[in-house]
């Protein structure tokens, strides 16, 4: 159905297209959905524009046999019309429809310097298929400038974001274990899930040893039932969907909630090209999108515009936003809008051998979605600077038993190896990747999208900082599996290309100064009072650990500072 529209509010007869809203959401992944959740159950009028179309549990594949695939994951379609999405592991032939189709979603790089950007476009966006690790930041993440002379502070505290964290933990369930420990704050948490014999193993050499922390991973699946959604019960592949909705996504929750309230319109299979301006009061009046279906061009008229559309996504609808006012894209009169894009950096780590454990695999065993986390050491007010670089990383790994696939030999004698099994260990690193001035997104005049929409070049590269940073951490993997006694340990020490790890940030940073910064320290524009960008765009650093939380958090710290604006008549 094309240009679907969803409310509950009852009695309404007016056309969706010709209300004001109080306020219009574009996007419904983790940030719209909180956003127009936040918004509507305070009274305000919302109009939440999704991309793509809605989507159904009936959707969802967890629990599907892999030989009920027509092509057992080689689709030729897949490979067809997805091949940049076929990057990200979450994209197979179960769910690729989820992802964007690159052949009508295109964006150009310089050459030699590629950029993977995996997205989604459907009701919840990557929400949908998210790895789920929640961590807070800490002042040694906001203030992390201040630590070391690189680039900018944040132009909030912990201290301002901590209320926000609670609020969104206590309603999403984050399941984990608190740890005292002072580069990762802790939280609220449902009861963590249990490691396995050589985790546990880990966490007590390399604390004995190194003095580092080893937990479990903090993630948004539930542990117990929580908000009427259930526990998870361990099926595993979490990227096909949630039919007991025990992970955290949007569409069965915030967005839920949203039109629950019935104060929130959902309008499904709009592709937003630019935000609309009233130019005598330097105000946003709404946004101009095409309807992916029909290609009809409509407009949503509203108070204030809110964009959670995705980092890139939303900086680009401002880049196509300008007018003569703002010739270089909406709110940029600082040239700072594009710059500053950030992707955490991944490619070291280390794996290896446990031999002192009994292996014994499982083809049926409940598959935990969720593994450990080593929270950064380096470079840490504890620990004395390191000679190679600033900033530090973070660890994601596990242990446990499988079947030994690597097994060498021939017929009895290969089927007997595999069957034994190897009980292996793993850590893999997430690196901060510095804001810098040289990464940057700009419109390309001479590439459109299947809508007719100017598409991105992106030009980004990791530097020198983020290549020493994987050199340590694959060293320092290494030992630390040896410490848990490790044997074939194999380690690498490479820099994938930016994008591999999914958290783009920056390209529209929050900030106290006007001409170096495009939003200030609640997402508002500093140029167009009544125009937000509530994702991982207005990020100053990226920190290393997993962005989706402090997301979150940011928005609905936006949300109710925009909630007491509209109070006060300022809106």
């Amino acid at each position: 159905m094309s240009g679907t529209y969803i409310t509950l509010k009852a009695g309404l007869a007016e056309d969706p297209l010709e209300q004001t809203y109080d306020a219009i959401v574009v996007g419904s992944g983790a940030t719209g959905g909180w956003a127009a959740k936040q918004l509507a159950e305070a009274g305000l009028k919302v109009a939440l524009l999704e991309a793509g179309r809605a989507i159904s549990p009936k959707e969802f594949t967890e629990h599907m046999p892999a030989y009920k695939l027509k092509y057992r994951d080689h689709s030729p379609e897949v490979v067809r019309t997805r091949p940049v999405q076929k990057q990200c592991y979450a994209c197979m032939e179960y769910n690729y429809e989820w992802f964007v189709n690159d052949l009508e979603n295109p964006y150009s790089t310089p050459p030699g310097k590629p950029f993977t950007w995996q997205r989604l476009r459907i009701l919840g966006g990557r929400s949908l298929v998210w790895g789920r690790q929640s961590y807070r930041m800490s002042d040694n993440d906001f203030k992390a400038a201040t630590g070391d002379g690189y680039g900018d502070d944040w132009p909030i505290s912990y201290a301002d974001l901590s209320p926000y964290y609670d609020i969104v933990e206590k309603y999403v369930g984050i399941s984990g274990a608190a740890e005292g420990n002072e580069m990762l704050p802790d939280g609220q948490f449902l009861p963590p899930m249990k490691m396995s014999c050589g985790e546990i193993q880990l966490r007590e050499r390399v604390k004995a040893k190194y003095g580092h922390t080893v937990t479990i991973g903090r993630t948004a699946i539930l542990t117990q039932n929580h908000n009427g959604r259930l526990q998870c019960h361990y099926c595993g592949p979490c990227e096909r969907g949630c039919s007991t909705f025990s992970y955290f996504s949007s569409p069965f929750t915030t967005v839920k909630d949203a039109i629950a309230s019935g104060n929130c319109t959902l309008i499904t299979n709009a592709v937003v090209s630019h935000v609309d301006m009233d130019t005598a009061a330097n105000k946003a009046r709404g946004v101009t999108y095409v309807d992916r279906l029909t290609r009809q061009v409509k407009e949503v008229r509203g108070k204030s515009v809110i964009l959670c559309a995705q980092a890139l996504e939303s900086t680009r609808i401002l880049l196509n936003s300008s007018t003569r006012e703002y010739p270089n894209g909406l709110a940029n009169s600082s040239g700072a809008l594009g710059h500053y894009l950030m992707d955490h950096v991944v490619g070291a780590g280390a794996s290896g051998r446990l031999p002192n454990f009994n292996p014994l695999p499982n083809a049926n065993e409940p598959a935990r979605p969720n593994g450990i986390y080593v929270p950064r050491f380096r470079n840490t007010p504890s620990s004395k600077k390191h000679s190679q670089f600033i900033r530090g990383y973070g660890y994601q790994g596990g242990a446990e038993a499988g079947f030994n696939f690597n097994a060498e030999g021939y017929g009895t004698q290969l089927k007997r190896a595999v069957k034994e099994g190897e009980y292996s260990v793993s850590l893999g690193a997430f690196g901060e990747s510095l804001a810098r001035w040289d990464n940057y997104i700009e419109i390309d005049r001479d590439l459109k999208d299947a809508w007719g929409i100017p598409a991105l070049h992106i030009n980004m590269s990791h530097g020198d900082n983020e290549a020493a940073l994987m050199q340590d951490a694959g060293a320092t993997a290494a030992e630390m599996i040896e410490a848990a006694g490790a044997k074939d340990i194999r380690v690498q020490a490479n820099v994938e290309m930016p994008g591999m790890a999914i958290h783009e940030l920056g390209t529209a940073r929050m900030g106290n100064d006007p001409k170096k910064s495009v939003l200030d320290p609640f997402n508002q524009a500093h140029d167009v009072k009544n125009l937000f960008v509530m994702d991982g765009a207005s990020f100053v650093s990226s920190a290393c650990q997993n962005p989706t939380l402090s997301m979150m958090a940011i928005t609905v710290r936006a949300c109710d500072h925009l909630i007491g604006r509209f109070r006060k008549n300022e809106v």
